[in-house]
């Protein structure tokens, strides 16, 4: 089969090809997996972590890619829950141990064990995947593939990051940052919180133009004072300043949750910016999402059902990954990205 893979670290801003198109063999699958063949999947801005060295694969050369969709072309001996023909996805996590008391206490993003799609084991860049089935997903009827593939990272950790805000209805949200996953977060809180007023911080004036078009009751840049006071802000920019600069318009008691698996070190001497009573005293937080859990995809899959919640997406064909990843690297965003893999969808 084709696939694109991470060879070795590299600055995408100095070398603009870091993925190489290379035939490998199919995958076959084991007892207890799945395989899918690929028809689109998800590109995140983690797949610039990998390449650039935040978040290394464990393995390399790697396949990266971690919001797969596609039908199922071969099963295991022993798979229960799916059969040939199938539609089935996949997210970031790959594997859990299920013993461990993180696991036990449905906390299995922060198992010790845990195995990233696409990081630490081969992802959804390529024209087959192969995953547990106990590790992949019933998709959604009534969208593309490429609408669902967004689903799977940028919608279901966006869904994790709004959980850990601990809103509610009628609290005012902040997003910083407005690319695949806050947009996702946008229309999510709409449907959970129709009551609360969601003010956005982003740098680009597209990606406010689209933060207003799709409701956001304001969108100003990073820095800008929002109307009103924030009960709760997720951030999901790649850098330091950003969040840092939006602690102060944070109510008393309320929470920073950082969506971001890596932050780039260009301008972490903004972290010295941070003062204490402004941005962190009166019980003030900041908070981490780490990784993503089954019951955060399910839950958010089934939601996405009940609210026919559809993400705004820009689609690239599989010979333009690294176009896509550079137009990330580049703040050329509006909505989700998405490589469409094999043309008969």
């Amino acid at each position: 089969m084709k696939a694109w893979v991470i060879h070795k670290v590299v600055n995408i801003s100095v070398n603009r090809e870091p993925l190489k198109l290379i035939e490998v063999p199919d995958p076959e699958p084991e007892e207890n997996e799945i395989l899918i063949k690929v028809k689109a999947c998800g590109i995140c801005h983690t797949e610039i972590d990998e390449i650039e060295g935040r978040a290394t694969p464990s393995i390399l050369p790697v396949i990266p890619g971690h919001q797969i969709v596609g039908e199922v072309v071969k099963i295991g001996k022993n798979v229960k829950g799916f059969k040939v023909g199938d539609r089935a996805g996949a997210g970031w996590i790959f594997y859990s141990c299920g013993k461990c008391e993180f696991c036990l206490k449905g906390l299995e993003n922060l198992c010790p064990e845990f195995k990233a799609t696409g990081k630490d084991a081969h992802g959804g860049y390529a024209e087959l995947f192969k995953i547990r089935e106990d590790f992949a997903f019933h998709i959604p009827q009534g969208l593309s593939y490429e609408e669902i593939a967004p689903l799977f990272c940028a919608g279901a950790i966006g869904y994790r990051s709004l959980k850990l805000t601990n809103l509610e209805d009628g609290e005012n949200l902040g997003l910083i940052g407005f690319g695949a996953s806050n947009h996702l977060v946008l229309k999510i809180a709409k449907v959970l919180y129709p009551k609360s007023k969601v003010y956005v911080f982003s740098r680009t004036p597209r990606e406010r133009e689209l933060a207003i078009k799709l409701g956001a009751s304001w969108a100003g840049d990073i820095g800008e004072e929002p109307p009103e006071k924030l009960n709760a802000a997720i951030d999901t920019t790649p850098v330091w300043s950003p969040p840092i600069r939006t602690l102060k318009h944070i109510k008393p008691s309320g929470r920073l949750v950082i969506n971001a698996i890596r932050k780039e070190d260009v301008d972490k001497k903004a972290l010295l910016e941070m003062d204490y009573p402004r941005d962190l005293w009166l019980e003030r937080e900041i908070k981490s999402v780490a990784n993503i859990t089954r019951k955060d995809i399910e839950e958010f899959l089934s939601m996405v059902e009940r609210a026919t919640l559809k993400p705004e997406i820009e689609v690239y064909s599989f010979e333009e990954a690294n176009k896509a990843l550079r137009d990330i690297k580049e703040r050329k965003i509006r909505g989700a990205k998405v490589l469409k893999i094999n043309s008969d969808t």
